[in-house]
This record gives C-alpha cells, sequence and structure tokens, in this order.
C-alpha cells in the first residue's frame, strides 16, 4: 500500500507542476493534445523493424521538459516504470523471428531484436509525451480540452471523475491497509479470505464515499461542467505551436534525417 500511495502522490505531483507559469503551461490545452496526438500518430505509424527513424522523435519531450520547467529526473523516473511492460510484450520477438536484418562486424541482430527495441523506444517516447502533457497542462485541463475538440461531454466528465476517483480509492484503500495492520500484529501474510474480504470492504466503502461527493457537487450546483482557473483561447502563438510541431513531425515521419546525417558524417571520414 505505500508503494500505491507513492504512485498516487505522484500523480498530484504532476498536478501540481502543472501549475507553472511558462510559456508552454500558458499555452491553450487544445494546441497541446493536438500536439501530442499528431506525435503518437507519427511515431506509431513507423515499421515493427525501422529504429533509427524512431531516434529524432525524443527532441519533442527533451524539448518540451526543458521548456515546461519540469524536473528531469522525476520524468526519467516515470517513463522508466512503463521500459518493463514494453519489454514483456515483445520479447518474444526474437525466438519467433531471427531473420538477420543488420551485421553489425560478425555479429548478426535478427528482425526479432530490432522490434522488441522498436517497441520499447515507443513505449518510452508515447508514454513520455503523455506525462509531459500532463505535466504542462494538468489532467482536468486536458478533460476540457477535449470536450471543446469534438469530445462528448460525458465521456469528458468520466474520465475527469475516473482520475479524480483514484484518490479516493488509493485513500480508502491505505486507512483499510493500516487497519489491518494494527489488527494483525505486524503479520504481513494475507489469506485469500480476508484479502476477498478487505476488497470488498474497499468497494463498498469506496462507492458510498464518491456518493457523498457527488451529492455534495450537487448541491453546490454541479451541472456536469468544471469551470476552468485559467481561461484560454485559441490564438496565435498556439496556431505557431501547433503548425510548428506538427510540421517537424510530419518531415520526420516522411524523411529519415538520421540516416541522412549518419551518411553526411560517413562521407565526412570516408
Amino acid at each position: 500500500m505505500t508503494s500505491i500511495e507513492g504512485t498516487v502522490l505522484d500523480f498530484k505531483r504532476l498536478d501540481l507542476l502543472a501549475t507553472g507559469d511558462s510559456a508552454i503551461h500558458r499555452l491553450d490545452a487544445r494546441a497541446k493534445v493536438l500536439v501530442t496526438l499528431v506525435f503518437i500518430v507519427s511515431v506509431i505509424s513507423f515499421n515493427r523493424y525501422e529504429l533509427t527513424p524512431l531516434l529524432p522523435f525524443f527532441i519533442f519531450p527533451l524539448v518540451m521538459v526543458a521548456q515546461g520547467n519540469l524536473p528531469p529526473g522525476y520524468m526519467l523516473q516515470k517513463v522508466a516504470v512503463v521500459i518493463p511492460f514494453a519489454l514483456f510484450v515483445g520479447i518474444m520477438n526474437p525466438l519467433f523471428d531471427r531473420e538477420i536484418m543488420w551485421q553489425a562486424g560478425s555479429i548478426g541482430i535478427s528482425g526479432g531484436w530490432i522490434s522488441c527495441i522498436s517497441i520499447i523506444v515507443r513505449a518510452v517516447l508515447t508514454v513520455g509525451a503523455a506525462l509531459v502533457l500532463v505535466g504542462v497542462s494538468g489532467f482536468p485541463a486536458i478533460c476540457r480540452a477535449l470536450e471543446r475538440l469534438g469530445v462528448p461531454q460525458a465521456f469528458a466528465v468520466q474520465l475527469h471523475f475516473l482520475y479524480r476517483y483514484i484518490f479516493v480509492l488509493t485513500d480508502e484503500g491505505s486507512r483499510a491497509a493500516r487497519a489491518r495492520e494494527l489488527r494483525s500484529f505486524g503479520t504481513s501474510s494475507l489469506s485469500m479470505k480476508s484479502y476477498s474480504s478487505l476488497v470488498s470492504h474497499l468497494l463498498l466503502k469506496t462507492w458510498q464515499r464518491a456518493e457523498r461527493i457527488h451529492m455534495a457537487m450537487l448541491a453546490r450546483g454541479f451541472n456536469g461542467e468544471f469551470h476552468a482557473r485559467r481561461h484560454a483561447h485559441f490564438g496565435r502563438a498556439e496556431f505557431l505551436y501547433l503548425f510548428g510541431w506538427s510540421s517537424l513531425f510530419l518531415a520526420m515521419r516522411l524523411g529519415n534525417p538520421s540516416q541522412r546525417i549518419g551518411s553526411y558524417i560517413t562521407g565526412i571520414f570516408s
């Protein structure tokens, strides 16, 4: 439960980072959402054997971290969490795809290893871009931006509630775990019967607390719309931001800057 509480505190830290006052923070969240979507689509549209064309795309999260004054170590730590899951997805590729596609001296690298590394790189890029988006916008602002971009209001509100109720669930879970530890005299083992009882009580208490929160919101005039603390508009800066990054992503997707740079450097030293 301690690890879960730490994870939730990390989510809260992302919300705190989103209250910054940099030029990226002041942009309309719609522009940042659209740029992130274009980035993700560009990254995942590459062939599974294409690895070097993905490397120039690291410029986007790196520039965003620098301009948004986000802590690099913290962001790297959060992105590193997804690497084991991506490795689990692609770890079987070298067993089924053994065709040699790249020769490094006497060592041949199969297509399975290339596709496995490509999966990890794509996961790092996409998750990193999503975390940067939350860090410079905030999850509530992203939900409002999705709604203003045409996403049904019911879906945006449910997404917002899902994010907020994570904290409710964790709060109730930490209380239940603490109470169990106090009553078990430090025993760490938990039987299946005790575990099922703990989970069922946790769900019931969380449901009841969520209903109380909803009733309190209705009593305060909630009508399905969340009001923003910062009212932004889609202006010239947002258009330049969207056009500039989208043009760069399109150029990197259609061309191969890493190959051209490598050929140029090889030509110099040859």
